[in-house]
């Protein structure tokens, strides 16, 4: 069977990735035209991978890639609220242009718990680009510096983003059908 058919509708094209995608990574590479040594993006696991690979491709400078896991949905639709660190960064970011980038800022908790860590290790900067945004879900606020999309607060996979592992290799994002994961 295809997973193709469980996405209820398609919301964001595979075109349209790629050319949000080029527009930040030009955006980005403008801003750190000047920088002293090469940017570090910091991606989220798993769901960031995909973004994180084309878009350091689209800043098409000097860029460095570290990852971080955390955890705080496990195989569920809505966040725990409680913040795991299941990978830490290889690299030291002190005094570092640090920019986390994330598949998809939703209510915010784990990104504010990253933050404050990333924060704590003293970075020169500490800035966040995220693929999509959740409309109305924020619960705390994050200030990003980057956004390719705001989104309908629906279960969206593809693109790196997952519904218990599966999903990711979907070259768009879509909206998972409410029967795949009703509760």
């Amino acid at each position: 069977m295809s997973i193709h058919a469980d996405i209820d509708r398609v919301i964001i094209t595979e075109e349209q990735i790629a050319e949000r995608v080029a527009e930040i990574g030009a955006q980005i590479r403008a801003d750190y035209a000047e920088a002293k040594r090469p940017l570090l993006l910091v991606a989220v696991l798993r769901g960031a991978a995909l973004f994180v690979a084309d878009l350091a491709r689209a800043i098409q400078g000097r860029v460095e890639i570290d990852f971080m896991a955390v955890s705080s949905y496990g195989s569920t639709t809505k966040s725990s609220g409680v913040v795991r660190i299941l990978k830490d960064l290889d690299e030291d970011i002190e005094g570092r242009d640090v920019l986390v980038v994330e598949d998809i800022l939703d209510t915010g908790l784990t990104l504010k718990y990253l933050l404050r860590n990333l924060a704590s290790r003293r970075p020169h900067t500490l800035e966040v680009v995220t693929l999509l945004s959740k409309t109305g879900k924020q619960q705390v606020p994050i200030d990003c510096k980057y956004t390719g999309f705001n989104v309908p607060d629906e279960f969206v996979v593809g693109y790196g983003l997952d519904y218990a592992e599966r999903y990711r290799n979907l070259p768009y994002i879509g909206v998972l059908k409410r029967e795949i994961y009703a509760d």
